[in-house]
């Protein structure tokens, strides 16, 4: 074992003081917003003329975590890496994001940050975004009426609607389940509650640009898109209401379907600000946070309710440093001037990039009976280290074989230091990037998402950056700390264990 991991890991075993973490099994919601960047929030970029007053309300009585990352810059591998505690490119899926008919990503005996939490006692819910696949069942007979659209490689055919799923979140340790397959530009659009369709599509919607981008699909007659972030929202308040009056605590897991393309903010959001329907829709997923701290407050369970807000990726909006029309202008235009708005902050690129715009994120905690009003950390964290923190909080254990990425960061609540092993990045093609402390080693030869150049996986000149002195990534240290590259790529070797593709 090389140096620099064995002094990073001597530090993560040390002995951790939970006399002021634990609590007698307190409530926890996760929201896991779609595509919202680091600084489409106002705690975490003052410049920010969009109004976000719930997420001020989680920095000013909770904890601002300003080092947290996604496991992907995109959707599905994310969605993966929370749920199971493990880096998303150690499954069978590599790069790229599932359609909504696809297979099912998770498999089936795997360990869920909502079967450990169902082992527990908890009452637990899924309620919103999928986006892991779904086991739907299929007829091989051609039907009268609408075909399904061909996906991701599922065999030709239709989906029988009638019968329920074989494989999705009530499969994987959730009690209720209120989704939608996959993201909102996606087909089928139709409401899985507990395995089964609320409604069957009978129409076909044509494709759709931007920003009310989505693709031709099946959809069902109670499926509208403006009115769905508001359909989620009145189902996760539901459930916490009803959660609150039983003696056990809940659990509940709620993925938003925004700001995510189709950029449809609901009607009374729109043009409330002056940045466009993105800008209309921030402001929406604000008060989707609102929505559900006032399910809290009304039930009276705030203060006894961990609450972890975070964004699965960075922003797809583009930041144009030299100004020109944008956003704000015409609508049509997927990018703000960086003097208009920085959907993802300093941060150089956007979603699906290995630069830290993909996948640096916001991330805030709200325990009001445990965590400090106004408190911040800058401790590296990803959202693989959810499961194993709830569990540490509430005295469970885990099966560390099955979520060996998933690293506590339970005494960073109460402002106690303490740094994980090395994380690990994945671009929305694949490639992979390890961080230690400040430096960054990118295991390619460019942006591996939308940024031009793209690069390759594996391909040398690899990218070292120290995100201490260069928060931009514009200078590559690879010949000059090449000493650094080589501990990093050996940490690389020894943490991946063989899970990543060479090329």
């Amino acid at each position: 074992m090389n140096l620099v991991f064995r002094l990073i890991l001597s530090v993560s075993i040390m002995p951790m003081l939970l006399s002021d973490l634990q609590a007698d099994q307190p409530n926890v919601v996760v929201i896991l917003a779609d595509d919202l960047g680091f600084g489409d929030v106002q705690p975490l970029n003052s410049d920010s003329k969009i109004s976000t007053p719930n997420f001020n309300r989680l920095a000013q009585f909770g904890m601002t975590f300003t080092d947290a990352h996604s496991p992907s810059a995109v959707c599905t591998p994310t969605r993966y890496g929370l749920l199971c505690g493990r880096y998303p490119w150690r499954s069978k899926m590599k790069r790229g994001v599932l359609g909504g008919y696809s297979k099912p990503l998770i498999e089936a005996d795997r360990q869920t940050i909502g079967s450990v939490m169902k082992s527990a006692g908890y009452t637990t819910a899924c309620i919103g975004k999928w986006h892991l696949g779904l086991g739907w069942q299929w007829n091989d007979e051609p039907e009268k009426g609408i075909n399904n659209m061909s996906i991701a490689g599922n065999k030709p055919g239709r989906v029988d609607y009638s019968k329920p799923l074989t494989h999705g979140p009530n499969t994987l340790g959730f009690d209720y389940s209120f989704i939608v397959p996959a993201s909102l530009d996606m087909s089928p659009y139709v409401y899985v509650k507990n395995s089964r369709v609320t409604e069957i599509p009978d129409k076909v919607v044509p494709g759709v640009r931007f920003p009310a981008f989505y693709r031709k699909g099946e959809i069902a007659s109670d499926f509208v898109m403006e009115e769905c972030l508001d359909k989620l929202a009145s189902e996760a308040s539901t459930f916490i209401a009803e959660s609150a009056k039983k003696d056990n605590p809940f659990f509940l897991y709620f993925p938003l379907t925004a700001p995510h393309k189709p950029v449809m903010p609901a009607k009374r959001f729109q043009d409330k600000t002056e940045h466009g329907p993105y800008g209309d829709f921030i402001v929406q997923v604000d008060w989707t946070v609102g929505r559900v701290l006032k399910a809290l407050d009304d039930s009276g369970t705030t203060e006894d309710t961990l609450l972890i807000v975070t964004s699965d990726n960075g922003s797809f909006m583009h930041r144009y440093d030299q100004d020109r029309e944008d956003h704000c202008d015409k609508e049509t235009i997927q990018g703000f001037n960086a003097s208009s708005h920085r959907s993802n902050g300093p941060w150089r690129g956007t979603k699906a990039d290995i630069w830290e715009a993909g996948h640096r994120v916001p991330f805030f905690a709200h325990w009001p009976a445990k965590i400090e009003a106004d408190s911040k950390s800058n401790q590296t964290i990803c959202h693989t280290d959810i499961l194993a923190t709830v569990a540490e909080l509430i005295s469970l254990d885990i099966d560390k074989k099955s979520a060996e990425d998933s690293h506590s960061f339970a005494t960073a609540l109460v402002g106690k230091s303490g740094q994980r092993p090395p994380v690990i990045h994945q671009s929305g093609s694949g490639m992979l990037a390890i961080r230690s402390g400040p430096w960054k080693l990118i295991l390619g030869s460019g942006s591996g998402g939308r940024q031009k150049p793209k690069g390759k996986s594996f391909e040398k000149p690899y990218i070292l950056v120290n995100l201490a002195d260069d928060a931009a990534e514009q200078t590559n240290l690879i010949d000059s700390k090449s000493s650094i590259a080589t501990e990093l790529k050996l940490s690389f070797d020894e943490l991946s264990h063989g899970d990543h593709i060479q090329k």
